[in-house]
């Protein structure tokens, strides 16, 4: 079925859902002129001088574009030649940091290592900065705004969204999804998860979250319903795929909602948006910004399964770390076989590892890295820090910034890959190492096995309790989890987030000392603890950073509202003295 174009090239796909839209081919690249014969052909005396100038300035121009054009060739060629395959050939020195040497880095300096708990951090005085508090404009009366923006919501219609991705991307849709119903006076159904090859989990929406929580939470500034009215699922013969399906662009704005999809809601009562990853512009109203606030803050609430577990390990959690009076270092590691392959870094596994990582590849993403169009630099991508760290390195850098052997750390993690040898030295560093498998029982844990998004919600709440968070390659998980820890804890992301390209020159430094490694890390962790009250420069027609990482100043009034009301994912920690699991 033919799809209808409305502004800006979206199309709404109505019917049938089964048509698909293949996009246009690019242009041709531009032909070749030969410019042999014109070179070699003999310029006859001009009849007038300036004619034969314009000739002349016609040439150089033209021999000046050609050169133009060259110079991205040879930038790209002289990368190839400094870290490229051929570098080895040529007998080019490595760019440092371009090589996994940190092994060898570690065997070097673990006297000293082991040695050194003599200047222990304290974990209840990690952070040392504090966010000045500039004056700001009274908060609005949470009713008052309800009035002049929600006074009747859902009266254009309904609609239907399809969240793909992992269980931020998800959450991400979520909010976003609210924030578009609201936009578009819309009944919001709700959000539907698509099933992905990748992360293999067919949860639905209340296996994760509380459908009941969510709807009520919501009540009075958009109407949320658990499915469409008998009447419309039999006018579209019980098919959700017969339902009008609009494909929105990326971080469409405002005005194509308003414009393009609110007049076929109105038109057809309802209307599906599949698929929804991040579909909505950062950039909109204050009181729209404010329902993604109160969906992301409030209204997503995990399932009681979820938060009972999480509940437990937070708890043994704290009774592991009462040397650190409780506190404990949480650290988001993503060196799983996919990602180390997806990466396409090279670390100390040799030719064994190659032909693994060309398998797994070829497995998952069936030719995507064979392209002919498709360079691949291990060594570039290392110097430019898009490598996952592997534990050996967080481990470092942990003990570098001043964490002791003391330290209790949790690890939220997939299946580390080849996680015997790699996990091997950060246990060696951190004896205090744990995991949810080794917190919970095989039968707390059995429910949830098989169901990725389920397990990375355990993460997340152990991680949003911890004091120190720690983020090692970016990604929806520490993003959202940062904007979390921003709107709970005073602004604050409590997070480090290492410079990985600082990093890998370190670890690429055989006659590096302990001590001028150590100084570095406690550098770079006071540079974590700057950036953790920065909030971002917010102009009302141009929000650029992501309001989930950076929630102030917009989400301001709901944190102030909430201030004195126990948040669920923090009241684990509020009565600990009182039920211990």
């Amino acid at each position: 079925m033919k799809s209808k174009t409305g502004a800006n090239g979206h199309a709404a796909e109505t019917g049938g859902g089964g048509g698909s839209s293949s996009s246009p081919s690019p242009p041709p690249s531009p032909l070749r002129h030969s410019g042999i014969s014109r070179c070699r052909r003999r310029v006859r005396p001009a009849k007038d001088s300036s004619e034969s100038r314009r000739l002349v300035a016609g040439i150089m121009a033209r021999r000046s574009l050609r050169y133009f054009f060259l110079l991205p060739v040879v930038y790209i060629s002289g990368l190839l030649m400094c870290v490229g395959p051929f570098s080895a050939l040529i007998g080019h020195t490595p760019l440092p940091g371009s090589r996994y040497r940190s092994h060898e880095i570690f065997h070097n300096l673990w006297h000293d290592i082991e040695a050194d708990n003599s200047s222990a951090i304290e974990l209840a005085s990690v952070w040392k900065y504090k966010r000045k508090l500039r004056e700001q404009k009274p908060c609005p009366n949470l009713t008052a705004l309800h009035r002049e923006h929600f006074v009747s919501p859902g009266l254009n219609g309904f609609l239907i969204v399809e969240a793909n991705g992992g269980l931020n991307q998800q959450r991400s849709a979520i909010c976003n999804a609210v924030a578009v119903a609201g936009l578009l006076n819309a009944i919001l159904v709700i959000p539907q998860f698509e099933f992905h090859n990748v992360w293999k989990d067919p949860s639905e929406f209340g296996d994760i979250y509380d459908e009941d929580h969510f709807i009520s939470t919501l009540d009075g500034y958009v109407k949320v319903v658990k499915e469409l009215p008998e009447a419309l699922m039999e006018r579209h013969n019980y098919n959700m795929s017969n339902i009008t399906n609009i494909r929105v662009q990326a971080w469409a704005p405002v005005s194509y909602y308003l414009g393009v999809v609110s007049p076929i809601l109105q038109k057809e009562g309802v209307i599906r948006i599949a698929p929804f990853a991040n579909r909505l512009a950062m950039s909109v109203p204050p009181h729209i910004q404010f329902l993604r606030c109160l969906t992301n803050y409030r209204a997503l609430r995990f399932s009681s399964s979820i938060s009972a577990l999480a509940k437990k390990l937070v708890y043994r959690m704290i009774e592991k770390s009462s040397r650190t009076d409780g506190k404990y270092v949480a650290v988001h590691l993503r060196f799983e076989e996919d990602m180390v392959a997806f990466s396409c870094c090279v670390y100390d596994g040799g030719e064994a590892e190659k032909l693994e990582m060309d398998s797994v590849r070829e497995k998952g993403w069936r030719g995507k890295f064979k392209r002919k169009d498709r360079i691949i630099l291990p060594d570039l991508n290392r110097v430019e820090g898009k490598c996952p760290l592997t534990p050996l390195e967080v481990g470092m850098m942990l003990r570098g910034m001043g964490f002791d052997n003391n330290t209790s750390i949790y690890l939220a993690s997939g299946k580390i890959y080849h996680a015997e040898r790699y996990l091997a030295p950060l246990i060696k560093m951190f004896p205090n190492l744990y995991t949810k498998e080794s917190l919970a029982t095989s039968d707390e844990l059995a429910p949830f096995m098989g169901y990725s998004s389920q397990l990375a919600a355990l993460d997340y709440i152990v991680c949003l309790s911890s004091e120190v968070f720690v983020t090692t390659q970016g990604g929806n998980f520490p993003h959202f989890l940062m904007g979390h820890r921003r709107f709970l804890y005073d602004g604050h992301a409590k997070t480090i987030i290492p410079d990985k390209r600082k990093l890998v020159v370190l670890l690429d430094d055989v006659s590096i000392s302990w001590r001028a490694f150590k100084d570095l890390m406690e550098d770079m962790l006071s540079e974590s603890d700057r950036k953790g009250i920065m909030v971002p420069r917010v102009r009302k027609i141009n929000r650029k950073t992501s309001v989930y990482t950076y929630p102030l100043p917009e989400c301001r009034c709901l944190q102030q509202s909430l201030a004195n009301q126990i948040d669920h994912n923090l009241d684990i920690l509020g009565n600990y003295n009182g039920t211990k699991a």
